[in-house]
């Protein structure tokens, strides 16, 4: 089901930046999959010269993608789901996350712009400056906000719910269903194409934080997509609250797959290779939303040898790991590329 971007399709690509990197490659598409800009791309690839001495680490920055109201990966998933969400004629998302969610945040804000409203059911995490500020973004956003504590709470008053808010579009937690997952499919083509363009070297390994799933295996898919078959990707699980592992990641790749096909893309059948992804849950600590030693360490060393603000959830776990891989040499030679997917402005 994967392909390989030649050198004359790369150059369509980068012709095409307004239009969407899938678009491009797999242009029978574009009739039956709508996507809505709300970001400018490609986003920014820098190599990060401070952080590692022994290593060549690169950054690109999906912090920037979002045109206001709220950047991070989560922005590339609305850019799909959010003009499905409106073909289907519903006023109201109703999706899932924990009192600091991000996702939840960004889907108020951009689905405000389609005239889409949100419901927001929410689980508890712990709570501290970081998660008191952002309920405090939540409540001024004009989300219907519930305070569900719990996942099997949530899980029993989602009928309720649903009824309430007359069938709203139900999105999974961090916008990761088949569709959105495209968000990073998308990305993945559009890193190649900077590849392609010299604007870093073809990484050996993209690192980057595993919430909810659908970065991670967009990533998955769209390198293979893209050609770049030989670079792994890393993904640093930092969520307890989900089933999160090698094969749940890779069943979401394969059915964003299936949906292309379904929408008519010509993808060749070919298996995604398991050892090019890996999953490692070292770094998690006592669980979400509960921060370490060693990701306040990374989030302080960040800060001042390169000037990146990552968060205490995700980011920061992350940065610790990419550090710590890097210290015992258990990355693979070669450029190793960090996604960094904060959506704080």
């Amino acid at each position: 089901m994967l392909a390989v971007v030649t050198a004359a399709a790369a150059s369509v690509i980068m012709a095409e930046v307004l239009t969407a990197y899938l678009h491009a490659r797999f242009p029978e598409v574009r009739d039956t999959l709508d996507r809505f800009p709300l970001g400018d791309g490609p986003t920014p690839v820098r190599q990060l010269s401070r952080l590692i001495s022994t290593q060549p680490v690169w950054i690109k920055d999906d912090g920037v993608y979002g045109n206001g109201g709220w950047g991070g990966n989560k922005v590339r998933k609305l850019e799909w789901l959010l003009p499905e969400i409106k073909r289907q004629r519903r006023s109201t998302i109703l999706t899932f996350g924990g009192l600091g969610t991000n996702w939840g945040l960004a889907a108020t804000l951009y689905a405000h712009e389609f005239g889409i409203h949100t419901a927001l059911a929410l689980v508890d995490q712990p709570v501290d400056e970081h998660v008191e500020a952002h309920l405090q973004r939540l409540r001024a956003s004009g989300a219907d906000i519930h305070l569900t504590h719990s996942k099997a709470r949530t899980v029993a008053v989602a009928p309720y719910l649903y009824l309430r808010h007359r069938r709203p579009y139900l999105l999974p937690v961090g916008g990761s269903s088949p569709l959105g997952t495209l968000g990073y499919v998308e990305a993945g083509l559009e890193l190649a194409a900077q590849v392609q363009a010299g604007a870093m070297p073809a990484p050996s390994s993209v690192v980057t934080a595993v919430g909810s799933g659908g970065t991670v295996a967009g990533l998955y898919l769209g390198l293979a997509l893209a050609g770049l078959t030989d670079t792994q990707v890393i993904g640093i699980v930092v969520n307890d609250k989900l089933h999160l592992d090698h094969r749940s990641i890779t069943s979401l790749a394969d059915r964003a797959a299936r949906l292309l096909e379904s929408r008519g893309a010509n993808l060749p059948h070919t298996d995604l290779p398991a050892n090019r992804l890996m999953l490692l849950r070292d770094w998690l600590g006592a669980g979400y939303g509960h921060p370490t030693s060693q990701g306040t360490h990374a989030l302080q060393h960040a800060r001042e040898t390169e000037g990146l603000d990552l968060d205490p959830v995700y980011t920061a776990k992350t940065m610790a790991a990419l550090l710590d891989l890097a210290a015992n040499d258990r990355l693979p030679g070669g450029p190793t590329l960090y996604l960094h997917t904060n959506g704080p402005r």
